[in-house]
């Protein structure tokens, strides 16, 4: 990912809001999946890491984009964005520049 196509990303995540949130239980195999099913239907999503998280923001992202093969658009103190676009093309809602 060019660094034109995460600026344009983070644009558009600056309107959305966080639709999941990680807490004590850290990443959990549920969470995962949930997340997976989320990037397939939105292609860019906000997680927000709760304070009472052990992890660091930077490790879970990392972790999150490994396991849902996304890419860490941004990580910013507690908030994660991750893109993947959709599978196939019809269903794609984003247009990278």
């Amino acid at each position: 990912m060019t660094s034109k196509q995460r600026s344009y990303l983070k644009g558009l995540a600056m309107t959305i809001d966080p639709i999941f949130q990680i807490g004590k239980s850290s990443l959990t195999p549920e969470i995962t999946q949930a997340v997976d099913e989320a990037l397939e239907a939105r292609e860019l999503i906000k997680v927000h890491v709760l304070k009472n998280c052990a992890d660091e923001g930077k490790d879970l992202a990392a972790m999150l984009a490994e396991r849902t093969r996304s890419q860490v658009v941004q990580v910013i103190g507690k908030m994660i964005v991750l893109y993947r676009p959709a599978k196939e093309e019809k269903n794609r809602k984003i247009v990278l520049p």
